[in-house]
């Protein structure tokens, strides 16, 4: 599913860039303004087409901005910044959504996921500028610039020929990759929580710093994992106590490992080139 998101926000992407180029007028960054205005047109159920279909949620809007700056702006006792200190160069998304929500709905987890940025801060939302966010939530993410989606959609709008990456995708391509080694059944033998714990769909967001996460599971439970401490609130966790791990923390330990979560001392992981 990240592919086909990843596919969809590009193709708005170009659509914002050939008829919202006003969006990027004062900008020195033309891709990353189109990108992040591409995933609120899909979010906002604003784009006049899309190559899959993407889920409306009622209710849901989405604002974004300069962290640094937008730190600087807010009075000092906004928890926000306390689990990742304020970035600069790196956009910050709030999506707002109805509180019946137990969970941040997928298709924000999916969509943020393809745009390649991390979730830092999810929580009730208050009422804030021109907008009553009475019975609502929000979650943040951090999306820094020049972050590699930018260059593919760069390739995309001047249209040089596509060159073969070594592991046979496209050089550039920033779709989720198994780090696994050469010998094709490698990910058979992967022991069965492990191998859980890399094909299930959950959601990874950081707590706090000093390796406190996150968990959400495909069900929507979710579970706090301590990967200093290395334990998890989950059964498998509080009854078996597995070696290795349960699938929840094993799959933190992969997140932090792949780049897609901040590090357990709250500091981003630095874009792929």
């Amino acid at each position: 599913m990240t592919d086909q998101y990843l596919t969809t926000v590009l193709d708005e992407a170009e659509r914002v860039a050939e008829h919202h180029e006003q969006v990027a007028q004062s900008s020195d960054n033309p891709n990353h303004e189109y990108l992040r205005y591409a995933v609120l047109r899909l979010l906002e159920d604003e784009a006049d087409e899309t190559s899959v279909e993407i889920p409306q949620i009622d209710g849901l809007t989405v604002g974004y901005g300069e962290d640094k700056a937008m730190c600087e702006s807010w009075d000092d006792d906004v928890e926000w910044w306390e689990t990742v200190p304020p970035q600069a160069e790196c956009t910050r998304f709030r999506m707002f959504y109805p509180d019946k929500h137990e969970a941040v709905p997928r298709v924000i987890v999916d969509v943020m996921a393809a745009l390649g940025a991390w979730r830092v801060w999810t929580g009730s939302a208050a009422a804030c500028g021109s907008y009553d966010h009475r019975e609502r939530r929000e979650v943040h993410y951090l999306w820094p610039e020049g972050h590699p989606v930018e260059e593919v959609l760069h390739e995309r709008l001047s249209g040089p020929a596509e060159a073969v990456a070594p592991d046979g995708g496209r050089t550039g391509d920033v779709r989720d990759r198994l780090v696994v080694d050469e010998n094709p059944k490698s990910q058979d033998d992967l022991e069965p929580r492990t191998k859980r714990a890399v094909a299930e769909a959950m959601d990874v967001s950081l707590l706090s710093k000093g390796g406190r996460y996150e968990v959400q599971s495909a069900s929507g439970n979710r579970y706090e994992v301590d990967v200093i401490d290395k334990s998890c609130t989950c059964p498998d966790w509080q009854q078996r106590s597995p070696e290795g791990g349960c699938k929840h923390l094993r799959r933190v330990d992969h997140e932090i490992k792949q780049g897609r979560v901040p590090r357990p001392d709250g500091r981003l992981p630095a874009p792929s080139n």
